[in-house]
């Protein structure tokens, strides 16, 4: 495992979980599930069960940093990755395979997002172990994907081609990535059974992947290996802070993932939700009689059902003839909106 890495995701702003998430302290901070640990201490101490602590490394946006060592102390500055402008996951992908490579030229890398719940801790890292032991031996990037129980229309999804026999573990060449459906392609992805939800997990070795980068994403490579003799050193900081902000502002997705031609997939049932929603919450947490899910309060739901309640202290809630509402109390912010509309409530807070 000596030349396995892990290297969490952790700068996003978590936008369709506002209000609750925003800019000054986005989901990966929160402790959603009432559990006592933010989304980024589950996510860092479920790689510790197979990863050396030495190993882990954590990418995150500069505003973040403080954050990041108040949660997890033990993870050292020179563990964090920091990013200094919002330039989208390609080149935080880029930057950490640059710095992992000149650390060690045979690393291995999880990329994986700080922010999602998996319940199946034990399958989710065997999972990773396999996709690291078959990108060691072979040129190819590997991503889990994860098997739908329904069809969402807030997921990209990967459409499978042929099963690859010579591993002894369930592997699949990409045939293609599909963009976030309507209801009805998402019904048909999910009848057809040859679709998985794109959950944005990466295995790759760092030479492979920045071979993809100089071929697919120049833009993003040529400005990162300018840098390439001085990462790791005291004077990295200087230049990331310098040329980051260059780079082009592009998703790893439409950068390198569609357009390579030796993209493999896992299937996983791995318990995995990236509850990156209102509406996902609801469906993951317990609800009542009626499918309500309050969150804090003491409540008096009246002829209600199918709804998402958060509020913020031990106060009274009573609602009377609502179905189908998201209705959250937090922060400064009181929101009430259409669980059917979810997806707009991202750029609400732009307004």
């Amino acid at each position: 495992m000596k030349n396995n890495y892990v290297a969490i995701m952790a700068g996003g702003i978590g936008s369709r979980f506002w209000p609750s998430s925003n800019e000054e302290k986005p989901k990966q901070f929160l402790d959603i599930l009432g559990i006592g640990k933010s989304f980024l201490q589950l996510t860092y101490d479920r790689f510790l069960k197979i990863f050396p602590s030495e190993n882990i490394f954590i990418v995150t946006n500069k505003r973040y940093k403080e954050l990041v060592l108040k949660q997890i102390p033990e993870i050292g500055e020179d563990r964090i990755i920091i990013e200094p402008s919002r330039n989208n996951t390609a080149p935080s992908v880029a930057y950490t395979a640059f710095k992992l490579y000149n650390l060690d030229n045979d690393a291995n890398i999880v990329m994986a997002p700080s922010d999602h719940v998996i319940l199946k801790e034990g399958a989710f890292l065997n999972h990773i172990k396999n996709s690291l032991d078959f990108v060691s031996f072979n040129n190819s990037l590997v991503t889990l994907g994860i098997l739908p129980n329904r069809p969402d229309t807030g997921y990209g999804y990967i459409e499978l081609g042929a099963k690859n026999e010579k591993v002894d573990f369930d592997l699949y060449k990409v045939r293609s990535f599909k963009e976030k459906p309507d209801q009805e392609t998402a019904q048909k992805y999910l009848d057809s059974k040859n679709f998985l939800w794109n959950a944005g997990i990466f295995i790759w070795k760092a030479a492979d992947i920045l071979d993809a980068f100089k071929k697919y994403a120049p833009g993003i490579y040529d400005v990162l290996e300018e840098g390439d003799k001085i990462y790791n050193t005291e004077k990295e900081k200087g230049f990331i802070e310098s040329n980051y902000p260059l780079t082009t502002k592009i998703s790893v997705d439409y950068a390198i993932m569609e357009k390579a031609d030796n993209i493999f997939t896992i299937p996983a049932d791995i318990g995995w939700s990236d509850l990156g929603t209102w509406n996902s919450l609801h469906a993951f947490l317990e609800k009542d009689k009626n499918n309500n899910v309050l969150i804090n309060g003491k409540g008096l739901l009246i002829n209600s059902s199918d709804n998402m309640i958060k509020v913020t202290s031990e106060k009274k809630v009573v609602i009377k003839d609502l179905i189908g509402y998201i209705v959250i109390d937090d922060n400064d912010t009181l929101l009430i909106y259409p669980k059917s509309k979810e997806q707009e409530i991202k750029d609400i807070n732009k307004n």
